[in-house]
C-alpha cells in the first residue's frame, strides 16, 4: 500500500485523513465540501446531485436530506441507506479533488464506537466496500485516537503509552465512547461500550435558550417543526460557539460572544441570535434534562466514570486520553480527576481530527507489522531455531540429567531395592521390569515436571540469547523494541510456554539405559570391583563378603553375577545388607549413573530421536516467536 486514509464518520461531523507509507509527517486532513471537518449531512437535488457536508444543509431545491444517521445504525435499518449515500458523496469529493485517485494503491480505515460487535462491524464495512471504496478495514475510534496520541509528537508519548494502563474518553455529539487499554489490549469495559451522551444535548440547551430569549422565537419554532434540517443547522451553529467560548472562557468574560443565525425556510427568513456566557456555560452542564433521564450532562458523565471506576478496581488507569470536539471543554478534565485522581489526563490539540489520524496511522501500522511479520515468518522457516537448539542440546541433556537422577534414585530405584530386601521381589532381575514401570511413571509426575522448569528454563535462555543474534537486526529495520521478539520476556519459571517434558528428554530407550545402570552398579556395589562386597562394619557385611568369594571362586565373576541377579536368595541373607548402606552410597550411585546416562545420551541417542526431540522444540521457539509478532504494538482488530 502507498497511501492510507483514515475516514472518521461522525454522528454530527466528519473527517479525512490521509498519510504517505514514506511520510514521517502527520496525517494530512483533507478537505471534503470545503471544510476539513465537515457536516455529517448529504442531499439529492431534484436533478440528482448528490451533496455532503454544509451546502446539503440549505440547498433549497431538494428531494431528500439527511443528517445525524450514524446514531441510529443499531436501531433503524434505514439508517445502512443513509451512510451508504453519505460515504457515496465522500468518495465522489475526494475523487473530485483529487485527493484520490483510480486505482491508486490504498486502503481506508474506518472508525466505529467501540460497543459495536465483530457482526456489526462487518455489515458496517460492507457498505463502504459495495460503493466503490479501496480494501476497507473497521477499527474501534477511541483505539484509533489512542494511536494517534502514541504517534503524536506534541505529546511525547510514544511506545511506553502501551506499557500502562489506558482510559481512552471519545466525546462525540450523540456518544461518549470509553475503551480501556492495558499493556496495548483492549479489554472489556462495563459500561455497555458506549454512552449516549455528546455534545448535542450542550447544542440543544444552547438552542432553546436562545429560542427563549429571542422576539421570534416562536415563529422560528415553527420553521424547525416544518424543517428539522433547518433546527439541525442551527444545532451545529449553537455547537461551534459553544467550543469558540470553552476554548478561552476568561476572554469572552470581558467580550461578547455571540453568533446570528439565518434561517430561510420561506418567503421571510428570521434571524436566530445565539449567545454564550457564564451562565449559559451553567446551564450546558448542569441542566437536568429529560433525554437523560432529568439528569444533566455533568451527572451523565460523572456516573459513567464512577461506573468503570467501580469495574476497574485495582486496575484504575494512569493515564486517561481525551478526545473529540467535546473534550475541549475544561470541566471534562475535572471530572476525570475527580474520578481518577491518579492518573494523568491529556488531550491532543486538535481533538476533532485525532480519531482520522489515528485511523490513517492504524493503515501505515498494519502495513508496517505486515512486512515485520513477513521478515518473522521467513526466520520460522529458516534452520535457524532448529541449529540453534541442535548445538544446545546437549546442554539441555546436562541439565535434565542433573535435575532428575538424584530423584529417580531416592523415590524410585531406592524403594524398589527394598522390595527386594524384604523378600517382595524374588530375584534381582526383577528389578528391572519395576523400575522400568517405576521410572516411566514418575517422569509423568508434576513433581517431574516442576523439578525440570528452572533447568530448562536456564537452558532456553541460553538458546534465547543465541536466537537474539537474528531477531534483534529484524526489530532494528522495522523500528520494533528490542523486546518485542525476545524469547526470555515470553517465559516464566512458573509457567513455561515452551513445553519440554520429561518423558520427552528420556524416552522408551533413554529409560533403559537408566535402569541398565542402576543396576549395574547396584550388582557392582554388592560383588566390588573385584568380586568381593563392599562390606559394612560388623559380622553381618562380613559373613555377606564370605559368601559372595566363594561365589567368585566357584563360578567367575561374571557367571556369578549372573547367577546373583537369578538367585532367589533368602531374605536373611539379603538382609545382611542393609538399607542404611544403599542410602550412604547414593552419591556414589547417583555420579555412576549420571555420567553413564549422559554417556549414551551423548554417544548412542540416535539421530531420529534427537531429531524429533529438536523438531519438537524448535517448532514450540517458533510458534512463541509468531504469537510475539502478533502483539506488537496495538492490536488493531
Amino acid at each position: 500500500m502507498d497511501r492510507f486514509y483514515g475516514f472518521d464518520l461522525g454522528d454530527a461531523e466528519s473527517a479525512v485523513a490521509r498519510l504517505n507509507k514514506e511520510s514521517h509527517e502527520a496525517p494530512e486532513i483533507l478537505s471534503v465540501a470545503d471544510a476539513k471537518s465537515f457536516i455529517t449531512a448529504y442531499a439529492l437535488t431534484k436533478d440528482g446531485q448528490l451533496l455532503v457536508g454544509e451546502k446539503a444543509c440549505y440547498e433549497p431545491n431538494v428531494s431528500e436530506r439527511k443528517l445525524r444517521f450514524k446514531s441510529r445504525f443499531l436501531t433503524d435499518k434505514n439508517s445502512k441507506k443513509d451512510v451508504k449515500s453519505f460515504a457515496s458523496g465522500v468518495l465522489g469529493e475526494l475523487y473530485s479533488n483529487g485527493d484520490l485517485l483510480k486505482g491508486d494503491d490504498s486502503c481506508f480505515y474506518v472508525g466505529c464506537p467501540a460497543g459495536w460487535n465483530k457482526l456489526t462491524r462487518e455489515e458496517y464495512r460492507e457498505i463502504f466496500e459495495s460503493i466503490g471504496y479501496p480494501p476497507v478495514k473497521i477499527i474501534s475510534e477511541s483505539r484509533a485516537a489512542l494511536v494517534s496520541a502514541c504517534q503524536s509528537k506534541y505529546l511525547q508519548v510514544g511506545y511506553d503509552i502501551l506499557s500502562q494502563p489506558v482510559l481512552v474518553v471519545d466525546i462525540g455529539s450523540s456518544t461518549t465512547d470509553f475503551a480501556y487499554i492495558s499493556g496495548g489490549k483492549e479489554e472489556e469495559l462495563k459500561t455497555g461500550g458506549e454512552v449516549f451522551l455528546g455534545g448535542g444535548i450542550m447544542d440543544e440547551i444552547l438552542l432553546e435558550d436562545a429560542l427563549q430569549n429571542s422576539f421570534d422565537g416562536k415563529r422560528i419554532r415553527k420553521m424547525f417543526e416544518e424543517s428539522s434540517v433547518w433546527k439541525t443547522y442551527a444545532e451545529f451553529a449553537a455547537r461551534r460557539l459553544k467550543e469558540k467560548y470553552f476554548l478561552d472562557e476568561d476572554y469572552w468574560k470581558e467580550n461578547d460572544c455571540v453568533q446570528n443565525v439565518s434561517i430561510r425556510q420561506n418567503l421571510l427568513p428570521a434571524r436566530l441570535t445565539l449567545k454564550m456566557n457564564a451562565q449559559v456555560a451553567d446551564k450546558l452542564i448542569n441542566q437536568k434534562v429529560e433525554k437523560l433521564g432529568n439528569r444533566s450532562f455533568k451527572q451523565v458523565f460523572t456516573d459513567a466514570l464512577k461506573q468503570i471506576a467501580k469495574n476497574l478496581e485495582g486496575k484504575e488507569p494512569e493515564l486517561i486520553f481525551l478526545t473529540g470536539g467535546v473534550s475541549k471543554l475544561p470541566a471534562i478534565r475535572d471530572w476525570c480527576a475527580e474520578v481518577f485522581p491518579e492518573a494523568v489526563v491529556i488531550r491532543g490539540s486538535e481533538p476533532e481530527f485525532s480519531v482520522a489520524s489515528g485511523l490513517a496511522y492504524c493503515g501505515k501500522i498494519d502495513e508496517e507489522l505486515r512486512e515485520f511479520k513477513k521478515d518473522v515468518d521467513a526466520l520460522r522457516a529458516s534452520n535457524v531455531v532448529e541449529d540453534i537448539v541442535s548445538e544446545n542440546i546437549q546442554k539441555l541433556y546436562r541439565k535434565t540429567v542433573d535435575a532428575l537422577v538424584d530423584p529417580i534414585l531416592k523415590e524410585v530405584a531406592l524403594p524398589i531395592v527394598d522390595l527386594w530386601r524384604e523378600g517382595t521381589l524374588e530375584k534381582l532381575s526383577d528389578i528391572d521390569e519395576k523400575l522400568q514401570e517405576g521410572i516411566d511413571d514418575y517422569l509423568h509426575t508434576e513433581e517431574a515436571r516442576h523439578l525440570l522448569q528452572k533447568p530448562i528454563g536456564d537452558w532456553l535462555k541460553d538458546v534465547s540469547y543465541a536466537l537474539e543474534k537474528y531477531t534483534m537486526p529484524i526489530c532494528i529495520k522495522h523500528n520494533v523494541p528490542y523486546g518485542a521478539l525476545n524469547l526470555n520476556s515470553f517465559l516464566s519459571v512458573s509457567d513455561i510456554d515452551v513445553k519440554v517434558e520429561s518423558k520427552d528428554i528420556f524416552a522408551v530407550e533413554e529409560i533403559t539405559w537408566l535402569i541398565d545402570g542402576i543396576i549395574s552398579i547396584i550388582v557392582g556395589l554388592l560383588c566390588g570391583g573385584s568380586g568381593v562386597a563392599m562390606i559394612a562394619n560388623g559380622l553381618p557385611g562380613i559373613i555377606a563378603g564370605a559368601i559372595l568369594s566363594i561365589m567368585v571362586l566357584a563360578l567367575g565373576k561374571e557367571k556369578m553375577q549372573d547367577a546373583l541377579l537369578n538367585a532367589n536368595l533368602p531374605n536373611a541373607v539379603r538382609k545382611l545388607l542393609p538399607k542404611s548402606f544403599f542410602t550412604s552410597r547414593i552419591d556414589h550411585i547417583s555420579e555412576d549413573v549420571r555420567n553413564g546416562l549422559l554417556e549414551n545420551l551423548a554417544k548412542e541417542k540416535n539421530d531420529d530421536i534427537s531429531g524429533r526431540l529438536i523438531r519438537d522444540i524448535s517448532e514450540q521457539i517458533e510458534s512463541c516467536l509468531g504469537k510475539m509478532a502478533e502483539v506488537v504494538e496495538i492490536p488493531l482488530v
